[in-house]
């Protein structure tokens, strides 16, 4: 299932039994390689935290599950990367429409320290995460999942569509997306 984006992006996520793909190069040869192993995305939210898996090719991002946010949250973030032992963890940037960082953002860079000195030695990315959520809603109102089904899910489809976002981006460019955690440079 394919759904239209801002710049004519497709947008391609596992989904339960659907599909969706995000990158404007799907189809076309293959240029730079990802580096292999599993990598978490993470989409955090004021109420809850949606983690996502890539298989170890970095191919496909797929929805994995919701953590409560809160006491714990951190621990509990901790045990799934240790038991997916992934390459790198990205996190969504809550970035607005005009390349601002506001109040969300600011959290978003300070849950994303805690996580990295807590899972540390994995890397930690940050990576721009506009419209993730959005795109999430529409692809699970397409599959015809009401708004009281969509809410427990919603949080790990836009995890897997920052994760599949960094893969993409990865692979088109030949270095990993968005910024270190503890770095100067800016989220992309």
């Amino acid at each position: 299932m394919l759904l239209p984006t801002r710049g004519h992006t497709e947008i391609y996520v596992v989904l339960g039994s659907q599909s969706l793909h995000r990158g404007a190069g799907y189809g076309r040869a293959p240029g730079p390689q990802v580096r292999p192993g599993v990598r978490l995305g993470i989409d955090v939210g004021s109420v809850r935290i949606g983690v996502a898996r890539s298989d170890p090719a970095g191919v496909l991002a797929s929805p994995l599950r919701t953590v409560r946010r809160g006491a714990g949250d951190l621990a509990e973030l901790a045990r799934i990367t240790a038991e997916a032992a992934p390459v790198e963890v990205v996190v969504g940037l809550a970035i607005g429409l005009r390349g601002t960082e506001g109040k969300a953002a600011a959290e978003g860079r300070a849950f994303a320290a805690a996580l990295a000195e807590r899972l540390a030695p994995v890397p930690v990315r940050l990576i721009d995460e506009r419209f993730t959520t959005v795109v999430a809603h529409a692809a699970l109102r397409e599959r015809g999942l009401n708004s009281r089904a969509r809410r427990g899910a919603v949080d790990q489809a836009a995890a897997a569509v920052v994760l599949q976002g960094a893969l993409d981006a990865e692979r088109a460019t030949g270095q990993p997306a968005g910024q270190l955690v503890g770095t100067g440079s800016s989220a992309t």
